[in-house]
């Protein structure tokens, strides 16, 4: 597999960490371990310790309608109903929000970027914001998807544990972004030709759980990915990036699970060895029966499909055209078939534009709904690579890369 693979990666770094051969910064491979008996807790909304950090604007500071959103703490889950009709991006004022912690205000002026590790020629460097903005710049689409997306389905459609925010499937949007590449602000602040790892730290206050203080948000990429396509992006949809989604400046890493697109950045180590932290060895792995007790390398996002319509929709007797949407980490989604009728047929849906690699590929299917009664809406997409959605997800007790069909209720009411 590619080095670029996020699998890949994962899982030799957990190697290195296991044999204490990756940089800890003090926290010992045996105190994670017993951290692994509350990772749980953990990942469900175990609350931040003090420390200091900006000033918090709050859990979440952008309006949260509830035709908009489904909350979970400090957490915001978009309401798909409210991505009918619109474009191909997901506008800024229904894109979900994962918080670990509060939404911080941070001053832009005052803002810096420092860069540092045994990775780079010499001293640590830092960039203002005016000096990031003036570097050469980049515009991609990418999806950002939550690890969890799809989380609550294991327990309501599939009867089994998990633990952690139960989102639907809306913790995922696809947004325009534009900002700096990574590899244009390494090689300013001196990247040494022997560097192996990057790892990207949040500016939101210090987590922590079982009474340890594991401090900033951070996740570690090789330097190959880094040098390939992770973007410090400053702007969104157009718009500079609200408080909410990173302000002032986030990273994008175009394939990867969520908790890698850390937002607020302010520290960025560059290291010759290699680097790990509680969110790629301990709290973002499989883990459950059938897998090692030191948890699995957490795989590369799924395949997914989603309708437009309000779950447990009412509707009308009468001719309805049902609209979604389907995407996959793996590449251009290839086919998306829908059933109304359980999955005891199905009928090709209509692509409605272009599948992009870093996005999804939106459809409709006309139906006419005759027989008043309950009904099942179901949704199955393949990709360039010939990955169909499953039946099942394989089940893990965090609750990650659920990737099954949803069977998505509706009603069709009788004429008043």
């Amino acid at each position: 597999m590619s080095p670029l693979d996020e699998t890949t990666f994962d899982g030799i770094r957990l190697g290195q960490w296991l044999a204490g051969q990756a940089d800890d910064r003090g926290l010992s491979r045996r105190r994670l371990l017993q951290l692994g008996a509350v990772a749980t807790a953990a990942l469900s909304g175990a609350a931040a310790l003090p420390a200091a950090a900006p000033a918090a604007a709050g859990p979440i500071v952008k309006p949260l309608p509830p035709e908009l959103f489904y909350l979970h703490g400090t957490n915001a889950e978009m309401r798909w109903e409210a991505m009918a009709g619109q474009g191909y991006h997901t506008p800024i004022d229904r894109f979900f929000v994962r918080n670990h912690t509060a939404t911080p205000a941070i001053d832009a002026d005052t803002w810096r970027l420092e860069l540092f590790g045994t990775g780079l020629r010499g001293n640590p460097v830092s960039f203002s914001y005016r000096q990031l903005r003036r570097l050469p710049s980049t515009t991609y689409d990418a999806t950002i998807e939550c690890a969890g997306n799809g989380r609550g389905f294991y327990t309501t459609q599939q009867g089994q544990t998990v633990s952690g925010t139960p989102w639907k499937l809306g913790a995922v949007g696809v947004a325009r972004w534009r900002g700096v590449r990574l590899s244009t602000v390494l090689r300013r602040a001196g990247l040494r030709h022997d560097a192996v790892d990057v790892m990207p730290e949040g500016l939101d206050a210090e987590w922590g759980t079982g009474g340890v203080n594991l401090g900033h948000v951070r996740r570690s990429l090789p330097v190959a990915k880094a040098l390939h396509d992770v973007l410090l992006a400053y702007e969104m949809n157009g718009q500079p990036l609200p408080p909410d989604h990173g302000f002032p400046v986030r990273v994008i890493v175009p394939g990867w699970i969520g908790i890698s697109a850390i937002k607020w950045l302010g520290r960025i180590e560059v290291s010759s060895t290699p680097l790990f932290s509680p969110w790629n060895t301990q709290f973002y792995r499989l883990f459950g029966p059938g897998y090692p007790a030191e948890g699995e390398p957490i795989n590369r996002q799924v395949i997914k499909s989603a309708f437009e319509i309000p779950w447990a929709a009412a509707l009308a007797v009468g001719d309805h055209v049902l609209t979604g949407r389907s995407w996959s980490a793996n590449g251009p989604i290839r086919d998306v078939e829908i059933s109304t009728d359980g999955g005891a047929t199905w009928r090709r849906a209509n692509r409605i534009g272009p599948s992009h690699a870093g996005g999804w590929q939106r459809w409709s299917l006309p139906w006419k709904a005759v027989t008043p009664g309950e009904y099942t809406l179901r949704a199955r997409a393949t990709d360039v690579r010939g990955v169909t959605q499953p039946e099942q997800s394989p089940h893990n007790t965090l609750g990650y890369l659920f990737d099954a069909v949803v069977a998505h209720p509706v009603t069709v009411l009788a004429p008043a």
